[in-house]
């Protein structure tokens, strides 16, 4: 093959992959510039924000492919390996690397190993990944048959088409991963006051609300008391104007409350409207991440919603069907399907979650360089 003609674009190693039901490009962290400012210029460019296509970029038009994954080798004692994640939007020029994505995370370990960061045990291969943006651990564990990565299997995760090998997730310290406690308040039950909004033509008003973080800052309310059934499809939920901006002016409300300050310009808290499960599920969710109903669930959205499920005095009560026990398996319903979780309670302390669970599959799609304008 002949040699790339010179040009003004720099050609930058990375790999498009799928992580769960998320999707985006990862790279080395000695690939990208060491100056956070100048690294971010790279990842716009290189996904194609600010634009609502992302015609000019490797991003998908939608918050759940406008994700990043940077990995490098960890120097933390009896860690693997350091991921950081990256949330792009496409409408806007913001690279948010304060919350976790827990999908995103399930492609970490493929890409390591592709990329020859760690050596491939023969069977299965476990590492330790430290999330650096919320400092959180999990044991990640892929299927390697003879030394060799496998990605076909019979595992299924609604949200995604087909089957392929399975990916486990063990999350081990997920409580307050951004906000200052796993309920930030103090308060499995918060009853908030909320502004009006004359510019969103919003009134004000009160809504009973949890506000917890397990993984992900989340905002859980009842969908009844918005006005709707919560069984709503995607679509209609993203064009319903006032329902999206009641939701935004209680984000916004509840934003100090969590310890998060103003959440304005930011991506989480996420938003959940919950329901009564339909499908023999535990609970059923209409999420917002924060501002577009997602198609399913985020992995570490699913962990938390399952955590309030299983305390007492949550918006969840009185809606959550809960199986007995001290490990219990939760399925959160969602849109196109559900999402089960894995958690264990603390045998003396039924309202401490001592461990979270799940599985998830990914693939690389692409393998190869992105172009991006050299004067970045």
């Amino acid at each position: 093959m002949s040699q790339a003609p010179e040009s003004d674009l720099r050609a930058i190693p990375c790999m498009l992959m799928r992580g769960g039901t998320s999707r985006g490009p990862f790279f080395l962290e000695s690939d990208l510039p060491a100056d956070t400012a100048a690294r971010d210029r790279v990842l716009l460019a290189a996904m194609g924000s600010p634009d609502p296509r992302q015609i000019d970029g490797l991003g998908g038009a939608h918050p759940l492919t406008s994700k990043v994954g940077i990995v490098r080798r960890s120097t933390r004692p009896g860690v693997d390996l350091d991921f950081l994640f990256a949330q792009l939007q496409p409408n806007n020029d913001t690279v948010d690397v304060t919350p976790n994505c827990g999908n995103m995370l399930a492609a970490v370990l493929p890409f390591a190993l592709e990329r020859g960061l760690l050596p491939i045990a023969d069977g299965v291969t476990t590492a330790r990944i430290l999330t650096l943006n919320t400092d959180m651990q999990c044991d990640v564990t892929v299927q390697t048959p003879g030394g060799k990565l496998q990605y076909q299997g019979d595992a299924r995760i609604d949200g995604v088409p087909g089957t392929a090998a399975p990916i486990s997730i063990n999350f081990l310290d997920t409580a307050g991963s951004v906000c200052p406690a796993l309920l930030p308040t103090g308060l499995h039950l918060n009853r908030i006051a909320v502004p009006g909004d004359a510019a969103a033509d919003t009134a004000p008003f009160e809504v009973d609300a949890t506000l917890i973080d397990n993984g992900m800052p989340m905002v859980l309310v009842r969908a009844s008391d918005f006005g709707i059934t919560g069984y709503e499809g995607v679509a209609e939920l993203n064009a319903h104007t006032t329902l999206k901006a009641r939701l935004e002016a209680l984000r916004l409300a509840v934003g100090p409350l969590m310890g998060l300050g103003d959440v304005k310009s930011k991506n989480y808290p996420k938003m959940c409207l919950i329901s009564a499960p339909r499908n023999d599920g535990a609970v059923n969710t209409r999420c917002f991440i924060p501002h577009v109903c997602h198609d399913s669930i985020g992995v570490l959205a699913a962990v938390t919603i399952a955590t309030a499920c299983v305390l007492e005095g949550t918006v969840a009560q009185g809606i959550a069907v809960v199986p007995a026990g001290d490990e219990k398996t939760l399925s959160i319903e969602h849109p196109t399907g559900e999402f089960s979780v894995a958690l264990a309670l603390d045998p003396n302390n039924h309202g401490q979650v001592t461990c979270a669970a799940l599985l998830r599959t990914a693939r690389p799609i692409m393998r190869g360089e992105v172009l991006v304008p050299d004067h970045l």
